[in-house]
């Protein structure tokens, strides 16, 4: 018997005496008709998956690949304890405005008034605790409640009357301003008139030495509210409701999220965060200013953008605008210690920002 009539006599027979073959499962043909239909993606389509999955890795590989080759151009000066450290000392405060701005923009807003309101708050804690002889601790808390009021009013404007996010923050931001300038007189406040009166008031400018390299206590207040703030989004309902109200504001209060109370707390908590940057610039700064980090709205919208957070909202991690800042800083470091001057060190930032929304927008069409 040849091998074809052996294989025949093993299939089973028809009612008329032929054999008959057995079809596959229809599951299995629908998965075979699937495969043939789409073809395997190709490694940069998923690249773009892996980046919208995990946001923080762009900043990350930045970061590190900015340290590498500013290492290679600006030598062993560079990598000098004391530079890094110097780095850390420099964008912790634009870091701190970054994470009050990463919350807002969270939720497809975006707030303007960072910088004012923590120039607000500064200047509110050393005329009470300098001209008006305010037990230092108590002018804290008061600037930490101005911090806090300027916040309440930016999202009571956006909830209850409807406006936009952009507007009304650039409103505030003028009036917060000039409320700067009439309450100081635009007179600065002497580091040796703190150093008499309130010294608690440049506490967060003190520096630990380690290894060669100088750190703040600012350096460590910033790390440990990144730390915080991630918590509070990533494991508790609130951080869930934020992401959610950023990413379909009417899908999340068909959930039942209180959308303008989340809103609210959002603007609230980023004015307190920015009261605690206030307190961090005076110890950075070693004086209270009404004009200093007057550029805070853009640099923290730049850390954020650089960072991974969608401008539209409801996609990012808060580390994202932290390694955003230290990118900046590793740029400017980087170019100061090659010779480059400060016009093309802006040059450069603004080409980041620009590559960085490109971006943005590439690895959101994964969603589309």
């Amino acid at each position: 018997m040849s091998k074809a009539n052996a294989l025949r006599a093993r299939l089973p027979a028809s009612s008329d005496g032929s054999t008959m073959t057995q079809d596959p499962p229809p599951d299995k043909l629908n998965e075979n008709f699937a495969k043939f239909l789409e073809p395997a993606p190709s490694p940069l389509v998923r690249l773009q998956h892996f980046l919208h999955g995990n946001p923080t890795m762009v900043p990350v590989i930045v970061l590190l690949l900015s340290v590498l080759a500013f290492g290679v151009i600006a030598g062993d000066r560079f990598f000098h304890p004391f530079n890094l450290s110097l780095i850390l000392q420099q964008v912790s405060v634009i870091g701190i405005l970054a994470a009050a701005q990463s919350l807002v923009v969270l939720t497809a807003g975006i707030d303007l008034s960072v910088a004012a309101i923590m120039v607000l708050s500064s200047v509110i804690m050393g005329k009470l605790a300098i001209d008006f002889g305010v037990p230092t601790p108590i002018a804290l808390v008061v600037g930490f409640g101005v911090g806090i009021g300027c916040g309440y009013i930016n999202g009571a404007l956006v909830t209850r009357l409807k406006l936009p996010p952009f507007i009304v923050t650039l409103g505030t931001w003028n009036i917060l301003f000039a409320l700067n300038l009439w309450l100081s007189g635009a007179q600065s406040i002497r580091s040796q008139d703190i150093d008499q009166s309130a010294p608690l008031l440049k506490w967060f400018g003190e520096r630990v030495s380690f290894m060669g390299a100088q750190f703040t206590y600012g350096v460590f207040l910033t790390a440990i509210l990144f730390a915080a703030l991630w918590f509070l989004l990533n494991r508790t309902a609130w951080g869930r409701h934020v992401y959610a109200v950023g990413d379909d504001k009417e899908a999340a209060e068909l959930a039942g999220i209180r959308t303008n109370r989340t809103l609210i707390s959002v603007y609230v908590l980023a004015g307190l965060v920015c009261a605690l940057g206030a307190w961090a610039s005076i110890g950075r700064v070693g004086s209270v200013s009404p004009q200093s980090f007057y550029e805070g709205n853009l640099q923290s919208i730049t850390a954020v953008v650089i960072g991974g957070i969608s401008l539209f909202g409801g996609r990012g991690s808060i580390m994202g605008p932290l390694i955003g800042a230290l990118i900046v800083g590793v740029f400017q470091s980087g170019l100061r210690l090659s010779g480059v001057d400060v016009l093309w060190q802006m040059f450069a930032i603004g080409w980041l920002i620009i590559l960085a929304v490109a971006l943005d927008q590439w690895i959101r069409k994964v969603s589309a």
